[in-house]
């Protein structure tokens, strides 16, 4: 079979597999009516609903351990099940459980497929931001990327983010000793988990491929804070880089609404 051929069919699977998992995710969740609602709410006890939110809860905690968006299929399938005619109170508790109890925000990043994070809502200290920790050099390695492409404007050229790494000793080309496959790592496990969008430049030859901001770093990184850092490296205050501030400034202004 030709290459061509073999992606085709590859393609193909995939979105079948797609539309499998879009006709699950809708009959479970398929608007209930309200004597449905009623008949569901008078057949669960308080006390069965409240171990329902709970068991809801944790199955989120679970998955975000790995920071790959979750499925509100998922969260159906493996747990909500039976109670799928009362799921929109219980997420309802569950986001309020979230916010008062851990001090995270639920947040649906792709309204079509119903995929969620977790946010975490307690900012990080200007000084020591959570990224930087050097318990998490993962996060180290995803906050330099991160700062590289919003000090270029949003969007660059692997090839220079790779230029870049290696000034730090981090070869995408070789294994490293604590993130392993470099160029997997960034190109694979930080755009599944949302962080980063690795897109084909259109008519390149060879293909070259650029990196940019994913929605879960829109939502989880504070650029006034990331800036203020990039300043602090360089001796500089933040309004120094003017498109850049003024571009923190909007996104503070959006996340406070």
């Amino acid at each position: 079979m030709s290459q061509r051929k073999r992606l085709s069919a590859s393609q193909s699977k995939a979105a079948n597999r797609s539309k499998a998992e879009s006709d699950d995710e809708e009959d479970a969740f398929t608007q209930p009516s309200l004597s449905q609602v009623q008949r569901a709410k008078e057949s669960f006890t308080p006390i069965q609903i409240d171990r329902k939110v709970a068991e809801v809860v944790q199955f989120i905690l679970i998955k975000d351990q790995r920071k790959i968006p979750i499925r509100r299929a998922d969260i159906a399938k493996h747990v909500i099940k039976e109670y799928r005619a009362i799921h929109q109170d219980i997420m309802k508790r569950v986001i309020h459980t979230f916010d008062q109890v851990f001090g995270l925000k639920l947040v649906e990043i792709d309204p079509k497929s119903h995929l969620y994070i977790l946010v975490n809502k307690l900012d990080a200290l200007p000084e020591e931001p959570v990224s930087l920790i050097p318990a998490n050099p993962k996060h180290g390695l995803l906050f330099t990327i991160l700062s590289v492409i919003f000090m270029k404007g949003g969007v660059v050229k692997e090839a220079l983010v790779w230029g870049f790494l290696k000034k730090l000793r981090v070869d995408p080309g070789e294994r490293h000793d604590i993130f392993g496959d470099v160029k997997k790592l960034v190109t694979d496990e930080f755009v599944r988990q949302k962080y980063l969008e690795y897109v084909r430049i259109p008519h390149t030859e060879p293909m070259e491929f650029e990196l940019r901001w994913g929605v879960r770093a829109d939502k989880e990184i504070n650029k006034m804070k990331l800036l203020e850092i990039v300043g602090k490296l360089f001796d500089q205050e933040p309004t120094s880089w003017t498109q850049q501030y003024r571009e923190a400034t909007a996104a503070g202004s959006q996340s406070q609404r």
